[in-house]
């Protein structure tokens, strides 16, 4: 499957060569010479991930990555000048994947840029086979201390009282006894249970995370906040 590059970036020639260098390797690219373009092609065309130079006319890249981050979880890898650690954690804090300071190595773009793809490739065979074990799974009986999921018939029964989970809750409930010990990030909850991408500032997860421990009672403690990732199940109850 070809995938398709969104290269936003004002200097004509340097988008010329990058854009030559990542069609050479396989890519679709399409250009941008300011913010505002930038936000238009991002919206018509659905790429597979931004190359977004931070100086911009128009439109800054930051603002433009506030503005696709609003809406969309697509990767963005920032092109600047601008090497300062500061500006590095401004850009990651916003949403960016990842920076690459000027000037910078033909080779080495093209290398994050094709290491982002096998990342999200991971991710979305994990989900895969996450999703089709949750269905081969469906007839399974699941305990977990005082805690019976039954997902054939998609019920939770608690100290022998049974739940009353709404279908989010119950899905994510049962992803979580499947894989005990395991910690899942945000973003990868609301992939496998919400079958949505994640866009930065949503909080459906931790919200839902909260309404279960309270429906789980003492067992909702549980259910781990891993800093700087998400949630895990504890190994034992």
């Amino acid at each position: 499957m070809e995938r398709t590059i969104l290269l936003v970036e004002d200097e004509e020639e340097l988008a010329a060569v990058v854009a030559r260098e990542l069609t050479g390797a396989g890519y679709r690219v399409l250009c941008a010479g300011d913010g505002v373009e930038a936000l238009r092609l991002a919206q018509e065309e659905r790429p597979d991930l931004v190359l977004l130079d931070w100086m911009l006319p128009r439109m800054d890249g930051l603002e433009v990555l506030r503005r696709l981050r609003e809406g969309s979880a697509v990767p963005v890898v920032m092109l600047t000048a601008r090497g300062e650690e500061i500006d590095r954690v401004v850009g990651l804090e916003l949403g960016a994947d990842d920076y690459v300071t000027k000037p910078f190595s033909l080779r080495e773009l093209v290398a994050r840029v094709g290491a982002i793809f096998r990342r999200l490739d991971h991710v979305a065979q994990v989900l895969a086979e996450d999703r089709g074990a949750a269905a081969a799974d469906d007839g399974d009986l699941l305990e977990y201390g005082a805690l019976t999921l039954r997902p054939e018939y998609r019920q939770a029964v608690l100290e022998g009282i049974a739940l009353d989970l709404s279908r989010t809750e119950f899905d994510l409930l049962h992803l979580l006894l499947r894989n005990p010990g395991r910690a899942f990030s945000r973003s990868y909850l609301l992939d496998a249970v919400w079958g949505e991408h994640y866009v930065t500032g949503d909080r459906s997860v931790d919200n839902a995370i909260l309404r279960l421990r309270k429906k789980l009672g003492s067992l909702g403690e549980a259910i781990d906040t891993v800093w700087g990732v998400g949630y895990r199940l504890r190994g034992e109850p």
